[in-house]
């Protein structure tokens, strides 16, 4: 299972700020707690509330998807759905989100959800590619909904690093560098601007895991 936690309403409403329509998308994949169309709906219904006590109409429509994770059902599910919305907002884990910008590169895609760890039955074959690092303080909203903790070798938090070449990774020059990824789709949602904030060192030791238990 993956382990989630929503994200503060605040935080939330501040990076939906720019927009007035969002497609609010629950999964009923395989986070925990459950997070399907009842939750999207009760969610949706506070933001709308919370963004008109702020002096703003917000209008938020809610669907849900099996698993947000698959590409050809985050598609086929929420492609017909986003013809009058603004950005996506979703219930997924840090996966989820990552594919869902993928399959709809055209449209801002924001996480509801901090993934805080991944709890995997062990089957003895399949190899995956990692994408999430379930590090507890999602921060795709400022990097187009790529993330470069765990797809940058060095988890670099403000952009390449002086070694990577041609869009190409220093340490894999196989492997794209996941910041020149970040930089184009940002460039191409005109929302190169959020990489203008420095990010701060990572403080581990603020993430609380004790036991890696969820309550």
């Amino acid at each position: 299972m993956i382990v989630t936690s929503q994200k503060p309403l605040d935080e939330i409403l501040d990076f939906l700020s720019p927009y007035r329509a969002v497609l609010l998308a629950g999964c009923d994949g395989c986070t925990q707690p459950p997070r399907g169309i009842r939750e999207a709906r009760t969610l949706g219904q506070i933001i709308e509330l919370a963004s008109r006590l702020r002096g703003k109409e917000l209008s938020v429509s809610t669907t849900t998807v099996a698993k947000q994770c698959d590409s050809y059902l985050a598609l086929t599910s929420l492609e017909p759905q986003t013809k009058d919305v603004e950005a996506v907002l979703t219930l997924a884990c840090g996966l989820g989100v990552q594919t869902i910008a993928e399959v709809l590169p055209d449209v801002p895609v924001f996480p509801a959800q901090n993934t805080l760890f991944i709890g995997a039955e062990r089957r003895e074959t399949a190899t995956l590619e990692e994408r999430c690092a379930a590090c507890g303080d999602c921060i795709l909203e400022f990097t187009g909904g790529i993330c470069p903790i765990a797809r940058c070798p060095k988890s670099l938090l403000n952009g390449p690093c002086g070694g990577s070449a041609n869009g190409k990774c220093e340490v894999d020059p196989e492997k794209d560098c996941v910041w020149d990824l970040i930089i184009k789709r940002l460039e191409k949602l005109d929302r190169l601007s959020v990489l203008e904030e420095i990010r701060p060192p990572r403080n581990f030791w603020q993430v609380a895991r004790p036991g890696r238990v969820s309550e």
